[in-house]
């Protein structure tokens, strides 16, 4: 890997130990997000490698790298509906698990293990596309809920985009 792919690596704050694996397994989703998806999912997909890499043990260093390469942009492609023809980006279930040659039952366990290892959810923080924040429905859930509520979802980088729009 090159000094600023190394540089990436540090910023992403990925262990020393896991370094290779995640270099390889990035090179993998950011490949297959230049050529089907875009620049937006492979930024998430960094961010979703960087979490998993950091969990002790982490489950990253075994397996095929193929497999939690798919099952991370499975994992992403769930939580940013990539799987709903209305979307943009929109690849299939199928269609994703054909371009690097999985299976898609595996890739679906993976991404469910992946998953549950985070405890990711929808409109997940940090790992959210920006345009599913810009959709009127979240704006309108996100400001009904509670005050507590919104205070985590402000930490968390949702409601900050939402009031600085509102006073533009």
């Amino acid at each position: 890997m090159s000094l600023s792919g190394q540089a990436l690596l540090v910023e992403l704050k990925v262990p020393r130990a896991m370094r290779p694996r995640v270099a390889e397994v990035l090179a993998i989703t950011d490949e297959l997000c230049g050529a089907c998806l875009d620049r937006e999912y492979a930024e998430l997909g960094r961010e979703l490698v960087a979490r998993l890499a950091r969990r002790r043990p982490s489950p990253l260093a075994r397996g095929d790298v193929r497999i939690w390469a798919a099952g991370l942009l499975y994992a992403l492609g769930q939580i940013n509906f990539l799987f709903d023809r209305s979307q943009q980006p929109h690849l299939t279930a199928d269609e994703l698990a054909g371009e690097l040659g999985v299976v898609k039952t595996t890739v679906a366990n993976k991404a469910t293990t992946i998953r549950r290892t985070l405890d990711l959810g929808y409109y997940e923080p940090g790992l959210t596309r920006q345009s599913l924040y810009d959709d009127p429905p979240l704006a309108l859930m996100i400001l009904a809920l509670p005050a507590a509520f919104q205070g985590a979802a402000r930490r968390g980088g949702l409601i900050a985009d939402l009031q600085a729009r509102r006073a533009a």
